[in-house]
């Protein structure tokens, strides 16, 4: 009955989410200095006056930002998310196809900074004190510290263009049919975009995962446990790990929203056709539909990650079992 109810409440605050989301971008979206009929026809278009007028009629620009707000909610719960206005495609398709690419390179970044963010805070942890647990700091905190197209440009100008030992960018090899692509071309051109797209995370877990490994080495348990006689070695293992992969978990799940912060900007930088670069392309555009569907559809996605976070956490984590039944 608990679980129920944390569903139900949990749905009720993703749909209020979406509400806030979509009216909130499309405000942003409408206070734009980019008209979005210029976008569409060109500034040096020589269509005729009317042209334009039957274009704007049909995109539905002549209409108040009221009515074209509701006229597209009311078609979005019916399941038309209306067309893309850069693609000349529907936005369930823009969305479809740029999305497979973006999910791959999310999900290869961000299991590379959590197991790579997880590792060096073990470390950072164990050698406290020592110059590797300053440098593990210092990398962490320039990490964090440093824009993700910042560093997607370091790493293009030194290992594409200076060493070349990866593409310049895009998701495949230019010039090559589709059906020629291999598997190792998808993820030789996704290196560097994934790389640079874990760099968001990596210092967040690494200093997460020292900080709780440092408190629970300094308990009493760990202080008894090595009373007994057990090594540094054990101790991790058998203790610390423990308690802090939970917490390590949630807040690695917590990343995604990070994660679709970042990935317009290392989509933008490599080239590669995923779900930020149709961002970027949307907005220079006005392109309203497109960009509220990706809008809705992104916080649909972080917020179904963080439900899947609390989810995972009450269920491996006996103190949330407990107080779930104490509310019957």
């Amino acid at each position: 009955m608990a679980r129920v109810r944390y569903l139900c409440k949990t749905i009720f605050r993703m749909l209020t989410l979406l509400i806030a989301v979509s009216i909130l971008s499309f405000v942003l979206i409408e206070k734009s200095p980019i008209d979005p009929l210029v976008a569409y026809v060109g500034t040096n278009s020589t269509l005729t006056q009317e042209a334009k007028d039957e274009i704007a009629e049909h995109w539905g620009l002549n209409d108040p930002p009221v009515q074209r707000f509701v006229t597209w909610a009311k078609n979005f719960v019916q399941g038309d998310w209306g067309d893309s206005i850069t693609f000349k495609k529907p936005v369930k398709t823009v969305i479809k196809e740029r999305f497979q690419y973006s999910l791959a390179l999310m999900l290869v970044a961000w299991v590379f900074s959590g197991v790579l963010g997880f590792l060096l805070g073990i470390i950072a942890a164990v050698k406290r004190g020592t110059f590797l647990d300053k440098v593990i700091k210092t990398f962490c905190l320039v990490l964090q510290s440093a824009p993700t197209f910042w560093i997607g440009l370091l790493l293009l100008s030194l290992f594409a263009v200076k060493l070349q030992w990866f593409p310049i960018g895009l998701a495949a090899p230019m010039g090559k049919m589709a059906e020629d692509v291999t598997l190792w071309d998808r993820i030789y051109h996704m290196i560097l975009p994934a790389f640079t797209l874990s760099v968001l995370g990596i210092g967040k877990i690494t200093l997460y995962t020292r900080q709780k490994l440092v408190e629970i080495m300094n308990s009493d348990f760990m202080l008894f446990a090595k009373a007994r006689g057990e090594n540094t070695r054990q101790l991790v293992c058998r203790h610390g790990i423990r308690n802090i992969a939970l917490p390590a978990i949630t807040l690695q799940f917590a990343s995604f929203s990070e994660l679709f912060g970042g990935i317009a900007l290392a989509e933008s930088v490599f080239s590669y056709p995923g779900l930020g670069s149709a961002v970027t392309s949307a907005g220079l555009n006005a392109d309203v539909p497109l960009l509220l569907g990706i809008a809705v559809f992104s916080a649909m996605f972080v917020f179904v990650g963080n439900l899947c976070a609390n989810l995972l956490y009450s269920i491996l984590d006996p103190r949330i079992k407990e107080g779930m039944q104490s509310e019957k």
